[in-house]
């Protein structure tokens, strides 16, 4: 989403690496380049000049530390001051039972335009719920749009959640609170109203929403925005929030390949915060907003909290530690190759992850294949092996090769070099071993 941002930050930052001081001059001429690159990525023209002020500002007044070069003291400035621009502080979820407008049960109301991917989220969201052991129940509040109705009743089969809809009524406030009482006699503890959208904003869209809002007190009003309508999103959010007071956004697609200002703009444009944003099609792809770590994100410094979070959600602990047991007992065969590419799946496309890594260059990795269809060939060929062959990949000899070959619908080259990366791994969890583990390994490679 950021990657021409980043890209341009980036150049802007190696310019600023071959300078001995900070000056006006050179961080005139920097701030020049970093005003660009934001209205580039469609941020807000008032938010980019505000945020480059500011960075100015700071840069000018700062004393330069002697541990830092001129180019990271401005990337630590402009760091701190995206982080702040998107907001500082994550902003939660309003869904504490304590402090719930109805007793024992916290109303979600869900609002945006057609084709922002509103009822997908209400499915995401009742998902991530349903994972932290509360019971949403979802209500189709779409009296115009059947077709609605329909993808919000495959949504709620598919994660098995009840859907409360109503075909028959078509007072969508009376179907709100029908679904609320039904919420209640179910035992649910969470109602997410899945409300109609428009392809555009008119009275009517407002109008109900507003009746909605009076008839079930809402506990938390969200706003689904498609980040890939870049200001529009903003206009959008502005009017949203004169008319109805929404309590945070949610950006939606934000891993395609638009330009991402309206994340940089909505807080200061609306004064709502953003809240989660959408990364992907499946169901689990929905995220908390971290400001910080999205500002580390832009700038290419990566974001291993979110990928630990991720893998911590998405692995099984103890297999995790068995594999480390076996790793530092010098034990390591096929089949523990095989779960490793098990658990590394569950966790989303590869290229995802190695986005997440620090000074990973945004740009080689675009241009680089990163095909996640090679994990199904390994697993092919492994799973063409037998028990033996799996546990002791020594025995597989040239015929064994052509056999396992034929069986995966692969070559014979493909499972050398599957066995190549297989005793290249091994040969380095022996000498990390033998080292005396990770540590002691790493001190001897890299000097200490």
């Amino acid at each position: 989403m950021f990657q021409d941002l980043t890209r341009r930050l980036d150049q802007t930052m190696k310019k600023l690496a071959g300078t001995d001081r900070l000056t006006e001059d050179n961080i005139t001429e920097a701030l020049r380049e970093v005003r660009l690159a934001l209205l580039e990525a469609d941020v807000n023209f008032a938010v980019a000049k505000k945020l480059v002020s500011s960075i100015r500002e700071k840069a000018l007044g700062q004393e330069v530390l002697g541990s830092l070069s001129p180019a990271q003291q401005v990337v630590k400035i402009v760091n701190d001051e995206l982080t702040a621009l998107l907001g500082g502080q994550t902003a939660e979820l309003n869904l504490d039972l304590e402090n719930a407008n109805n007793k024992d049960m916290t109303t979600v109301m869900v609002m945006g335009l057609q084709g922002s991917g509103k009822t997908t989220f209400c499915g995401k969201l009742a998902l991530r719920l349903k994972k932290e052991g509360r019971r949403p129940m979802l209500v189709a509040a779409d009296i115009y749009r059947p077709a609605a109705i329909d993808q919000l009743h495959v949504i709620g089969d598919s994660i098995e959640v009840p859907v409360h809809s109503d075909r028959e009524r078509k007072n969508a406030s009376q179907i709100v609170k029908l679904g609320q009482r039904k919420a209640k006699d179910n035992k649910c503890d969470v109602l997410i109203v899945d409300t109609a959208g428009r392809l555009h904003i008119d009275d009517t869209l407002m109008g109900e929403l507003e009746d909605i809002a009076k008839m079930v007190s809402m506990d938390e009003k969200l706003l689904v925005l498609d980040a890939m309508t870049g200001q529009e999103a903003v206009n959008i959010a502005q009017t949203f929030s004169e008319r109805l007071d929404f309590d945070g956004a949610i950006l939606t697609k934000m891993d395609g390949d638009a330009r991402g200002g309206a994340a940089l703009s909505i807080l200061e444009v609306t004064g709502k915060p953003v809240k989660m944003i959408g990364i992907g099609e499946k169901m689990e792809d929905l995220e908390v907003f971290h400001p910080d770590r999205m500002a580390g994100r832009i700038l290419g410094m990566g974001d291993v909290l979110s990928l630990i979070e991720k893998a911590e959600e998405n692995m099984d602990l103890g297999e995790a530690e068995n594999m480390a047991a076996r790793f530092a007992e010098g034990e390591f065969n096929l089949e523990d190759f095989q779960n490793q590419i098990k658990q590394m799946k569950k966790m989303g496309p590869m290229k995802g992850i190695l986005k997440m890594l620090p000074g990973m260059n945004s740009d080689v990795l675009d241009k680089a294949k990163v095909d996640d269809s090679q994990f199904g060939k390994v697993e092919a060929i492994i799973n063409s092996m037998t028990f033996a062959e799996r546990r002791k990949p020594d025995l597989i000899n040239g015929s064994r090769r052509k056999r396992i070959a034929r069986g995966s619908g692969t070559t014979v080259s493909q499972v050398n070099k599957l066995l190549k990366q297989y005793r290249d791994m091994r040969s380095m969890m022996r000498k990390i071993n033998s080292a005396g583990g990770l540590e002691s390994f790493g001190k001897g490679m890299f000097g200490g």
